[in-house]
């Protein structure tokens, strides 16, 4: 898997986009040269239309305008394909209002050059990158595929990278930094 320090692999997904632009059944291509210059929150779910995958779609959504308030912008990925992004979007109540896209990473080209996917289950485990504006991968965690993430965990380690200072255990935005 790669990790810290490593490039971010190139890609070049379709994609539902995000917002009321995702419910008209247009999609568009994602790539690694998309968003140039920002950070990137790249996650990935292992199914559509499973039980804990929307739970964490949905919070890392509401959590959207503050990520973009960081120049980061967020992209949902997961093995199954545009087509069934959109499904699941449209009859979804709580996916309705989307307003990150979902990548379909259906020849699971990202999540393998990742080294993200499950080999018993063969979808991609929960994993989480934080990528620079140079495509270097900053932080990664994997949760196992029954453990939803914390989105304002993620929201608090960006905050702390974005900094570029020492921060202690459970620090958050505005509070003092590590003096060597």
């Amino acid at each position: 898997m790669l990790t810290v320090g490593d490039k971010f692999p190139e890609f070049d997904l379709t994609a539902v986009p995000g917002g009321p632009e995702g419910l008209k059944g247009d999609f568009v291509q994602i790539s690694d040269k998309t968003d140039a210059g920002k950070w990137k929150l790249v996650f990935f779910w292992p199914k559509d239309f499973t039980f804990v995958c929307p739970t964490e779609i949905v919070a890392f959504g509401k959590l959207a305008g503050e990520f973009k308030d960081r120049d980061t912008v967020v992209y949902g990925v997961s093995i199954d394909s545009e087509f069934v992004h959109l499904n699941w979007r449209l009859h979804h109540e709580d996916l309705n209002g989307l307003q990150i896209p979902m990548l379909a990473d259906i020849k699971r080209e990202l999540s393998s050059a990742l080294g993200v996917l499950s080999a018993t289950a063969g979808v991609a485990n929960r994993a989480t990158f934080l990528v620079d504006p140079e495509g270097i991968i900053r932080h990664v965690s994997v949760n196992d595929l029954s453990v939803g993430r914390n989105p304002q965990e993620i929201l608090r380690i960006l905050d702390a990278l974005q900094s570029d200072e020492l921060c202690p255990c459970n620090w958050k935005q505005g509070e003092a930094f590590l003096k060597p």
